[in-house]
């Protein structure tokens, strides 16, 4: 039995890691299919998401990655796979995952939904995550696979982050303030 698991994967994280692999197990073919979507602008293009997952699933001999476009289900036919493979973080995905099961049913009778909770470690990762901490100079290493940490460290022109770095503008205490010169008040304003 052939499966389709659809989505963006920009990046791939190691919650659709977890899923593939647990797909693996199930199915025997497991083809990732990395939607091009003209309305969104993504970190990496087509080509280099299709590598990145190629690379990161290398292990996994019935995992394939593939690009599309257009409807799910038109491409699950063209592909002859019988099953849509969803990943479920919380209720939230819940709802619209099971929309869109009950929409692509309408669209095809053949083709079934079939849902995996995702790991507790990832019930809350996502690609937008990711790239929110990265965006940031956080440290992505624990959310993705390592070549992907580097792939996005270079997109956001960041070194190797080894801690997750903030930075705080201090402010002078009021009661400082209160025995401070005027002059000296003035000077820390300035800086």
């Amino acid at each position: 039995m052939i499966a389709i698991y659809p989505g963006s994967f920009d990046p791939i994280t190691l919650g659709h890691l977890d899923i593939i692999q647990r797909g693996s197990r199930l199915f025997d073919l497991v083809i990732v299919a990395v939607l091009r979507n003209p309305s969104k602008v993504p970190l990496f293009s087509v080509q280099e998401r299709l590598k990145q997952i190629r690379r990161t699933t290398k292990h996994l001999p019935n995992v394939e990655a593939d690009g599309f476009d257009g409807l799910t289900v038109n491409y699950a036919q063209q592909r002859q796979a019988q099953v849509l493979l969803r990943g479920l973080r919380a209720i939230s995905d819940f709802e619209v995952e099971l929309q869109m099961a009950h929409t692509n049913k309408t669209l095809s009778t053949q083709i079934e939904t079939v849902f995996l909770a995702t790991s507790n470690e990832y019930s809350f990762l996502s690609s937008s995550v990711v790239k929110e901490i990265a965006r940031f100079g956080g440290s992505v290493d624990h959310l993705v696979p390592p070549h992907i940490a580097l792939d996005i460290y270079k997109c956001y022109n960041h070194n190797y982050p080894t801690a997750n770095p903030t930075t705080t503008e201090i402010t002078p205490s009021h009661q400082n303030m209160a025995t401070a010169a005027p002059q000296e008040i003035l000077q820390e304003r300035e800086m």
